[in-house]
């Protein structure tokens, strides 16, 4: 009982650690978005920004529509 408890904690542990380092790369990915994100931001006019939050609020539907031409489109076929 003893060996299958510390296989067990063993396995545990490892897959912890794997988490923990992929956790680290992710805060590292977000961070240097996030960089990237203020960098853009303060090197874009103020008309790029205007347009590019106008094009932001019509694109959150946006994953719905494609969906309708492709079912017309593949009983065409």
């Amino acid at each position: 009982m003893d060996l299958v408890k510390n296989h067990l904690m063993y396995a545990v542990r490892e897959e912890v650690e794997i988490l923990k380092e992929q956790i680290r790369e992710l805060v590292e990915k977000n961070s240097q978005l996030e960089r990237e994100n203020t960098l853009l931001k303060t090197l874009a006019s103020p008309e790029q920004l205007e347009k590019f939050q106008s094009r932001l609020s019509p694109e959150e539907p946006a994953p719905e529509t494609p969906q309708s031409p492709e079912a017309p489109g593949g009983s065409a076929v």
